[in-house]
């Protein structure tokens, strides 16, 4: 049955105040389609929070799929395919949350889910410090998905070994030991989420994270190279845009330049840094510091809270004036794209650090009114029916110059330096402050040309050190996504897909390390 907003908010039983707030909405409910066993369960669980006096009330129906397809040299390493279904079920009484979850989308079941997360509403109400107050927002009737083609759900896992065994032959086609591996992660979730507010919306995210890497071996040295193409939101056509296979050859040839060139000198040098690289300092030294809930001390898992801490904002020069570092959640193909998030609230983008100022954070509806905004900036999100939506990173990216500067311009502009292609290892402080990242692939530079592979190189500063080190950034033509498919957060622990945006970008007198070279040496 297609679903009416009338309809909605008949069969919830929400007040005419709720029509008229969300009149304008009418016309968005195009598409959405809800079956009467769900329409049973959303009532169940709204009906229920109001009737025990709750001050808000939502429920999400989610359904999480994951395929992961793998191999390894010849062979497959493994398949599987799994699937977390249920509903979740938050209310605010008291001043205080309360949530529980289950796995049975039936009327009954939910119905004893909402009675258990208003008691434990009323259990924590007095042990608050402060109570909880919500961000005003919309109630919004639409239906958001991903963009695409083809499903990748709909692809024969056959074809998928074979077209990663054929990946893998060619990536170990090699003079010397060589291993290889190769992935395929799809991802699916589709969530309806309504709400006491009024809102109801349906929401189909895909992902697809292909991956390969290859080992080579030579009297006791090793080397590894991985493909330097990042996981999407977007169907199985994007594997014919990535180079996912076309790349195999020149991940191999790379690996054997690595595999015979000679380790850095360390000093202090200028870097150029690809998107592929950029994408994951971006991650760790902008997007978790600008996380609220970090910057205030009430998260401190998957290393600590944060430097920029609120007394901050609007004050601290982050970066150079050339930097502008945005959020959002509207990005095309992003992982962290979205209509709406697990609050209700439609998503959008907003700046960070702005023309190196430090000016924003990431805010749910809870969060915006400890920093005096009036609205949340869209960052609530829940990995599964069973978890509780919390703060999340949205897509955190460096904008583009204006300019149509590419790597090609940047290397010409600089005397010493090193290029540095891929992501590879990281490390980074409980304060999100001082770091260390690898890559992985190094390329010398000496006055404007690159002349030669190196090998073993790290680079380590610290977060506003590092930024306001910024001097040349690439033109929109080479503004390109990385992608973090599983980034941990919270305890218990979730799991959030996010993207980052940049382009190649210049960084002056950059402490190198050499990564072999031993202690006194």
């Amino acid at each position: 049955m297609t679903l009416s907003r009338r309809h909605f908010i008949t069969s919830t039983g929400l007040t005419a105040a709720a029509v008229l707030a969300g009149r304008s909405g009418l016309s968005d409910a195009r598409g959405l389609v809800v079956d009467t066993v769900l329409l049973a369960v959303i009532d169940a669980a709204l009906s229920t929070a109001r009737a025990a006096g709750a001050a808000y009330a939502d429920v999400r129906v989610h359904r999480r799929r994951e395929e992961n397809v793998s191999v390894r040299d010849d062979h497959p390493a493994g398949t599987s395919d799994s699937e977390r279904y249920g509903v979740g079920v938050r209310v605010l009484k008291g001043g205080a949350w309360g949530f529980a979850s289950t796995s049975r989308v039936d009327p009954k079941e939910v119905q004893l889910a909402t009675r258990k997360a208003l008691a434990i509403a009323m259990a924590q109400a007095p042990l608050r410090q402060r109570p909880v107050e919500l961000a005003p927002t919309p109630a919004y009737v639409d239906v958001w998905q991903t963009p695409l083609e083809k499903d990748p759900f709909k692809i024969p896992v056959a074809d998928k070994l074979e077209l990663l065994l054929g990946i893998s032959q060619t990536l170990r086609k090699q003079k010397v030991t060589s291993f290889a591996e190769a992935s395929l992660s799809s991802r699916l979730e589709w969530k309806l989420f309504a709400s006491t507010d009024g809102a109801l919306i349906e929401q189909s995210i895909t992902r697809l994270g292909p991956s390969y890497a290859v080992t080579l071996v030579k009297d006791g040295d090793f080397v590894q190279r991985g493909w330097d193409g990042q996981a999407m939101q977007a169907g199985w056509e994007y594997l014919a845009t990535s180079r996912f296979v076309e790349d195999a050859e020149k991940v191999a040839e790379d690996a054997r330049e690595k595999l015979a060139a000679p380790s850095v000198e360390p000093g202090k040098r200028d870097l150029i840094l690809s998107p592929e690289n950029l994408w994951l300092t971006i991650h760790e030294s902008v997007g978790h510091p600008t996380e609220l809930d970090r910057a205030l001390g009430d998260e401190a898992n998957f290393a600590g809270t944060s430097f920029a801490t609120p007394e901050k904002l609007k004050v601290l020069q982050y970066a150079a004036p050339a930097v502008t570092l945005y959020a959002d959640k509207t990005t095309p193909g992003g992982l962290a794209t979205c209509g709406y998030d697990d609050d209700g609230v439609k998503t959008g983008r907003w700046n960070l650090v702005e023309q190196g100022r430090f000016v924003g954070y990431q805010t749910t509806r809870e969060q915006a009114g400890w920093i005096g905004e009036k609205a949340s900036r869209g960052c609530s999100y829940a990995q599964d029916h069973a978890s509780v939506p919390f703060q999340r990173m949205p897509n955190v990216s460096l904008a583009p110059s204006n300019t149509t500067l590419g790597v090609k311009d940047l290397i010409a502009a600089t005397d010493d330096g090193i290029y540095v292609l891929g992501d590879g290892s990281w490390s980074i402080d409980h304060q999100r402050y001082n770091f260390q990242f690898t890559g992985q692939m190094f390329y010398e530079v000496k006055k404007g040309k690159v002349t030669r592979a190196l090998r073993d190189v790290a680079y380590q500063s610290n977060t506003l050190e590092f930024w306001n080190a910024c001097d040349l950034i690439g033109g929109p033509g080479e503004w390109r996504l990385g992608s973090a498919f599983d980034d941990g957060k919270g305890e218990p622990m979730q799991s959030n897909p996010v993207s980052h945006g940049c382009a190649p970008t210049r960084f002056r007198k950059i402490n190198v390390l050499n990564t072999r070279a031993k202690k006194g040496a």
